[in-house]
C-alpha cells in the first residue's frame, strides 16, 4: 500500500470520529470545511496523485472517491439528526409547564354605553315595561306634529335637527317619536313599554353635549294611571340604578308632548347630597325628563284622553353612565381612548 493510500485511511477514520463529536449544525459546516472543502485535508491528499505511478493512480483515485461518497452521505445523515435533536429541544423549551400559574386570557368588554343600556333595561323590564323598536329615520309628523309640536312652534328649536334629503325625513332628535308608533300598534290596549336607541341633534360638542347619544323611553298608558305611579315608577327606577336610599326630587319643565312636565334629579352619589364637583356642589344629579301624556298625544296615538292617561319618561343613556361612574366629560365615550374604556 502507498503512503498516500495510507494517509486517505487515516483521513477516514479520524474524520468520521470529528463528525461523531459535531453536535450542532455550525459544527457539521465546521467538520465539511476542515475534511471536504476546497482547502481541506481531502483536497490536500488528492494533490499528490500526480506522484503515483501510472499502475496506483486509478487504484488510490478510486479508493479517495468512495471515502469522500462515505463521508458526505455520514455528513447528511449528522446533519438531519443534529437537526432533529434541535428542534427537539426548542420545542421541549416552548412546551407548557403545567406546574405554573395560569395565564388570564385578554378578553373583551362592553362598551360603556351597552353596559348601562342593559342594566336600565334590566331594571325596567323588571318592573314590567317591555322593549319597542322604533326607526331611527323619522317622519316630521312623529318626531314632532304627532306629538304635539306645531309647526314653526318655538319648542322645535330646543331640539336642532339633522334633516333628510328626502323632504320630510329627519334622524329623530328624541326616542320620544317611538310613543305614536307603540300606541298605534297596541290601542286600545294598556301599554308599558320602552324605547331605547340612538337619537341625533345638530349641535355643537362639548363635555356635556354630542351629536350622537342614546336615550331610552319609557311610557305607560292605561286606565287611572296618576301622577303618583310616574313617582314611583322612577323612585323605584332611581333606587336600583344608583342604590336603595336614593332622594328624588321633582322640578317644573315643559315639553309638549306632556302635561304637567318636570326634571327629576337624584340626590348626588358620591357625596350623598353635600355638593361636590360632580354635582356642580347642589347636591343634586338631573337623571331624566318626565310627565303625564298629554291628551292631544293620546288622541293621536289612538287612545280617549277621557277614558286613558298615561306618562311619559325619557333619559340619556350616557348621562346615567356618567353620574354613576363620574365622568365628567360625555367625548370619552367615542372617543376610542382605551384607557378611558378599559376602566369603564
Amino acid at each position: 500500500m502507498s503512503d498516500l493510500n495510507h494517509q486517505l485511511e487515516q483521513l477516514h477514520q479520524e474524520a468520521a470520529v470529528a463528525l461523531e463529536r459535531a453536535t450542532t449544525t455550525s459544527e457539521t459546516e465546521s467538520w465539511y470545511h476542515d475534511y471536504l472543502g476546497r482547502k481541506g485535508k481531502m483536497t490536500a491528499i488528492l494533490r499528490g496523485l500526480g506522484q503515483l505511478s501510472a499502475e496506483e493512480r486509478p487504484l488510490v483515485g478510486k479508493r479517495a472517491n468512495q471515502i469522500k461518497v462515505e463521508l458526505e452521505a455520514a455528513l447528511q445523515a449528522r446533519q438531519a439528526a443534529i437537526a432533529q435533536e434541535e428542534m427537539q429541544r426548542a420545542l421541549s423549551a416552548e412546551g407548557i409547564d403545567v406546574t405554573m400559574p395560569g395565564r388570564r386570557p385578554l378578553v373583551g368588554k362592553l362598551h360603556p354605553t351597552n353596559q348601562a343600556i342593559r342594566e336600565i333595561v334590566d331594571i325596567l323590564v323588571q318592573m314590567g315595561f317591555q322593549v319597542f323598536d322604533s326607526p331611527e329615520v323619522e317622519t316630521d309628523d312623529y318626531n314632532f306634529g304627532l306629538l304635539n309640536f306645531p309647526p314653526d312652534h318655538p319648542a322645535r328649536e330646543m331640539q336642532d335637527t339633522f334633516f333628510a334629503t328626502t323632504p320630510g325625513l329627519v334622524l329623530r332628535t328624541h326616542t320620544s317619536s317611538g310613543q305614536i308608533h307603540a300606541m298605534r300598534k297596541y290601542a286600545p290596549e294598556p301599554i308599558r313599554v320602552i324605547l331605547p336607541g340612538k337619537c341625533f341633534r345638530n349641535e355643537d360638542v362639548t363635555a356635556r353635549a354630542e351629536m350622537m347619544f342614546y336615550q331610552v323611553e319609557g311610557l305607560a298608558i292605561g286606565r287611572n294611571i296618576t301622577f303618583s305611579d310616574l313617582k314611583g315608577t322612577l323612585l323605584n327606577f332611581a333606587n336600583q340604578m344608583y342604590g336603595d336610599g336614593r332622594q328624588i326630587r321633582f322640578r317644573k319643565s315643559y315639553f309638549p308632548f306632556t302635561e304637567p312636565s318636570v326634571e327629576v334629579d337624584v340626590d348626588c352619589v358620591l357625596c350623598g347630597g353635600d355638593g361636590c364637583r360632580l354635582c356642580k356642589y347642589t347636591g343634586w344629579l338631573e337623571i331624566l325628563g318626565a310627565g303625564m301624556v298629554h291628551p292631544v298625544v293620546l288622541k293621536n296615538g289612538g287612545y280617549d284622553p277621557a277614558v286613558f292617561s298615561g306618562f311619559a319618561f325619557g333619559m340619556g343613556i350616557e348621562r346615567q353612565a356618567m353620574n354613576k361612574r363620574g365622568v365628567d366629560d360625555i367625548r370619552l365615550f367615542y372617543s376610542n381612548d382605551v384607557r378611558f374604556l378599559a376602566r369603564a
